[in-house]
């Protein structure tokens, strides 16, 4: 089968023929329909520091994804061939005390779909058929492929209740635009989202924030009156990884207000502690997804009527991925998917 592959410990990533994977007992095989392109596999194929010490080449990269059923293990009972599904791409032990309390969450064994295992990029891809989400509807394959980051934005933007509150999200990257309109969906009063990238900014309007502002120092205390807020947010989104967001952030919070945090800084942060402290704002660190009740929460939204699809400005044919993940590099799209049929 074609597969995109990182071949050795070097930037690049090659598209080239592999074996189809085998499956066990309790696996599924999937043929691919859809792909994301997440920030992770550009770090791969850029071989930075990061890759050097999470990867071992050689390796099918690729961990958003959809498709349908192929083939099922003997011991499969509740995924059947022609199922379509998304992968869940965070692959748990089962054991330790966090998954055995069902925080599988938490596990501090968890190993990744292309990362650490063979992954999605690729015409076939074999998983545990507990990490297959089979679609109850018809869903678009390029958004079902977006399930993973769907999940982290679902994540972050239903940790704190969002009902009548007003809301601020730092970074309007494709995931930053995901949770602020799951946050207005769940009923927020405001939604205001910053970032550095017009382009980014210009597709968040489009798809229905209150307000959407360049990252400056100050911008987000000038939505106060624009907005009409006496006090600040009640609750922020932190989905950029800069520290001089998250310090603008928690000035602009309301006393009591909550802070989830996706967004991973690239070195450490300074806050000033003593702000929290006096403000009495909580922070919450968010990781991947709740396996597997944000899955419920995601087909929820969706059949409730929440249209993502907006979110995806590039669909490219996988054998020119290079145009795809160049897209995905140029820090102004938003989704891009490669499609495999």
């Amino acid at each position: 089968m074609k597969a995109l592959v990182k071949r050795g410990p070097e930037p690049g990533l090659e598209m080239t023929e592999v074996p189809e994977p085998v499956i066990g007992p309790s696996d599924v095989l999937v043929r691919v329909a859809a792909t994301g392109i997440c920030g992770t596999d550009l770090h791969i194929e850029a071989w930075d520091d990061w890759a050097a010490g999470a990867v071992r080449a050689p390796l099918v990269v690729g961990h958003e994804f959809a498709g349908d059923v192929v083939e099922v293990g003997s011991a499969v009972t509740e995924v059947r061939v022609g199922d379509f599904v998304s992968g869940e791409g965070h692959l748990v032990c089962g054991r330790c005390r966090n998954c055995r309390a069902g925080r599988r969450q938490l596990c501090q064994n968890t190993r990744g779909i292309g990362v650490h295992v063979d992954g999605a990029f690729a015409e076939y891809v074999a998983i545990p058929a507990g990490n297959a989400w089979v679609h109850k509807i018809d869903i678009d394959p390029g958004v079902a492929a977006i399930f993973d980051p769907f999940g982290n934005a679902v994540h972050t933007a239903l940790a704190f209740p969002c009902l009548g509150e007003d809301v601020l999200v730092t970074g309007a990257g494709p995931i930053g635009i995901l949770a602020a309109m799951v946050a207005r969906h769940a009923g927020a009063r405001h939604v205001a989202i910053t970032d550095l990238s017009e382009a980014r900014l210009d597709l968040a309007r489009r798809l229905g924030v209150s307000r959407a502002v360049r990252a400056e120092p100050g911008a987000f205390r000038g939505l106060f009156a624009e907005l009409e807020m006496a006090e600040g947010f009640d609750v922020g989104l932190e989905m950029s990884g800069s520290g001089a967001a998250l310090r603008e952030m928690i000035d602009a919070m309301t006393h009591g207000g909550r802070i989830a945090m996706l967004g991973l800084p690239s070195r450490e942060i300074s806050i000033d502690f003593a702000e929290i402290v006096l403000k009495m704002l909580t922070l919450k660190g968010i990781y991947g997804r709740e396996m597997f009740e944000t899955w419920y929460a995601m087909s929820v939204l969706l059949q409730s009527g929440l249209d993502i699809s907006g979110v995806i400005t590039d669909r490219v044919p996988y054998a020119d991925w290079p145009t795809a993940f160049a897209a995905a590099r140029d820090g102004d799209s938003g989704k891009v998917i490669m499609t495999w049929r």
